[in-house]
């Protein structure tokens, strides 16, 4: 799950330089609509806007699956061990009482 997201983070910059070079094409072209070339360019870039659409979305979903994962690991760690969680409670309080008092 983690090397799934690190390939589209790393993938994001190219994907997104792919899809802006096509886009430019598609702008550059003579806007002909019998023209075979920009009817090709135009297919080309709605395939790679797809394709970066789905990429974000399976990465939003990832995010999201992860941070839910997160939320359910420190509320069951609290509920086993409250008296911890009271304890990161206070220090966590006492150090931004700490912080806010300086200014």
């Amino acid at each position: 799950m983690v090397k799934e997201t690190e390939s589209f983070d790393s993938n994001l910059g190219g994907d997104a330089a792919l899809l802006t070079e096509t886009l430019e094409e598609v702008l550059k072209s003579s806007g002909d609509p019998t023209d075979q070339k920009y009817i090709e360019l135009k297919n080309k870039a709605k395939r790679v806007l797809e394709d970066v659409r789905c990429r974000v979305s399976r990465a939003s979903d990832s995010y999201y699956y992860r941070a839910k994962n997160a939320a359910y690991r420190a509320d069951n760690y609290v509920h086993e061990k409250p008296w911890y969680g009271i304890g990161i409670g206070v220090a966590s309080g006492l150090i931004l009482g700490l912080l806010l008092k300086r200014r």
